[in-house]
């Protein structure tokens, strides 16, 4: 005999997983921020000069430090941990994760970018050579929990039992 709820059964462990993932990484942007460090774009970050001095604002897109940008998505994954897990909040949640995982990309094409220079290691580019690609799957889980449980075969959703 199936389940009857397994549709929404289901959903909701992907949810749960989502989350557990999520608040992973949030943890880590805290105790590690160094291992973001490289997959936040440089036209994004105030960076103080060599000298010391007023950081550079030539940068039209720097709002804030790498530092500050690394705590801000770990803060963002944070509360996408939480919100994943409300059903009534779900479908937002989840279409705001597969926009972040999409603006990620842009982070990490600039950290493989980084990479293959000269001052690249072979280490960042076996990283960042691997990290790009699971953006995609990020994308597609986090977007398929945008859609509702299905009902159980042969019930209309809202049906009496």
């Amino acid at each position: 005999m199936p389940f009857p709820r397994s549709g929404r059964a289901l959903q909701s462990l992907s949810a749960a997983a989502m989350s557990a993932l999520l608040l992973a990484s949030a943890m880590k942007h805290f105790r590690d921020p160094l291992f973001f460090r490289q997959v936040v774009p440089d036209y994004l970050c105030l960076e103080g000069r060599d000298d010391g001095s007023e950081p550079d604002r030539r940068r039209p897109f720097a709002v804030m430090t790498r530092e500050e940008w690394i705590a801000l998505s770990g803060l963002l994954e944070l509360a996408a941990a939480a919100g994943i897990l409300v059903p009534p909040a779900r479908k937002a949640t989840a279409t705001a994760l597969a926009a972040m995982f999409t603006v990620f990309l842009a982070g990490h094409v600039d950290a493989l970018r980084r990479a293959y220079t000269p001052v690249g290691t072979p280490g960042q580019r076996t990283v960042h050579t691997l990290r790009l690609p699971l953006q995609a799957p990020l994308i597609l889980w986090a977007w398929s929990l945008r859609k509702p449980a299905s009902s159980p075969v042969g019930r209309e959703p809202g049906a009496w039992a």
